[in-house]
Parts: C-alpha cells; structure tokens; sequence
C-alpha cells in the first residue's frame, strides 16, 4: 500500500509538471511571428560594354552557420546576434543566390543564367563563400549595412579557376528599424550584384 501511494504521488506531481511545461511553451508564441522582408536587388546594370553567349551557372553561396539563416544578422564589434522580430523569405545564401541569377538577368548580356538542375548546358560557375552580410549598428542613428563575399569563376569544362576577386557593399542605414535596416542591406546587396556582373562578363 504504501508503495501504491508513492506511485500516485508521483504521477500527480508528473502530470503536473508537464502540465506547466505545456503553458511554458505556449507562452513563447503569444507574440507576433517575425515579419518577412524581400530583397530587390539592382534594378538594372548600367554601363555594360560587352555580354557573352556562355551559359553561367551560379550556385548556392557557402557561408558560416550564423550567416546561413532566414534572419537578419547584427554586428557589434566581434558580437553576432539577430535583429528582432524580422527576417528573409528564406536562408540568406538561397537569398543571394536568387537575386544574383536576377541580375544577370535585368543585364540582358547573358545567354543563360540559372541554378543546379534548371537544364543548362553549363559553360562558367560562378562560386561565392559570403564573409558578411549584416548590419553594425552605431548609437541611436541607425548604423551601416555591410557585404562581403569572395567569388571565384570556374570553367566547367577544364574545372580551372579563370578569377577570383573579393566584392563589398554598403550602405547607411537611417534608423535602428527593420525597414531601415533591410533598405540598408538591399542597397549593399546591390552595389555587390552590379559589380559581380560587370566584373564576371569581363572574365568569361
């Protein structure tokens, strides 16, 4: 009997803690999700002299776990952590690789220009590892988004290395808001895409 009784002990004070464990949790999603922010990248790439009949096929970025995420990185000196409440349409490097295949495209200088598995008869890789992509906030004013990616051209029909060439961008940001911030990064993205495709037309 006595062994009964600590045995229904227990189970109450199990079903008890499980039950606070459950009201926990759902307390953790009684505020709002994160709300999504799109890039756009440049509208146009101007000043383009020459364009190639290659196919370019451009893959998937490589970059660090913390950058590889749907959320917005903050940088304050040598301390990573993620602007609140917001984030991309999807992981950052799926991001670039979309806006970068689009820039080729408002280019109008390329043949073709696309992702693994599209089909195309490929001619030039183009292989980025993303260094930065964040926003360093300074005081109250907002701060300054930051882009950084190396890029190396392979020929796909030899595998060798044609150029490599390190890119950066950046822009102000007007205020510490998620608005402002992604308007910060979008003009950064920019400034990085239009030399990506101006210096990659120049290599193939």
């Amino acid at each position: 009997m006595a062994f009964a009784g600590r045995l229904k002990v227990q189970v109450r004070v199990l079903t008890s803690l499980a039950m606070v464990a459950m009201v926990g949790g759902c307390s953790l999603f009684r505020g709002p999700p994160p709300e999504t922010f799109e890039l756009v990248g440049p509208d146009s790439i101007p000043h383009l002299s020459s364009g190639t009949t290659a196919q370019i096929l451009i893959s998937e970025p490589i970059a660090l776990k913390t950058l590889d995420s749907e959320r917005i990185v903050v940088a304050s000196g040598p301390r990573l952590s993620y602007y609140p409440d917001a984030k991309w349409p999807d992981r950052m490097p799926k991001v670039y690789q979309a806006k970068a295949i689009e820039a080729f495209e408002k280019s109008k200088r390329a043949k073709a220009v696309g992702r693994p598995g599209e089909g195309l008869s490929i001619d030039y890789q183009v292989l980025t590892t993303v260094r930065a992509f964040e926003f360093r906030p300074e005081g109250d004013d907002g701060g300054y988004a930051h882009i950084e990616v190396s890029v190396k051209i392979m020929d796909d029909r030899n595998g060798r290395i044609v150029g490599v060439r390190t890119l950066t961008g950046g822009a102000p940001v007007a205020g510490d808001t998620a608005e402002a911030v992604v308007a910060g990064v979008d003009a950064a993205l920019s400034e990085v895409l239009v030399a990506l495709v101006r210096w990659t037309l120049t290599v193939i």
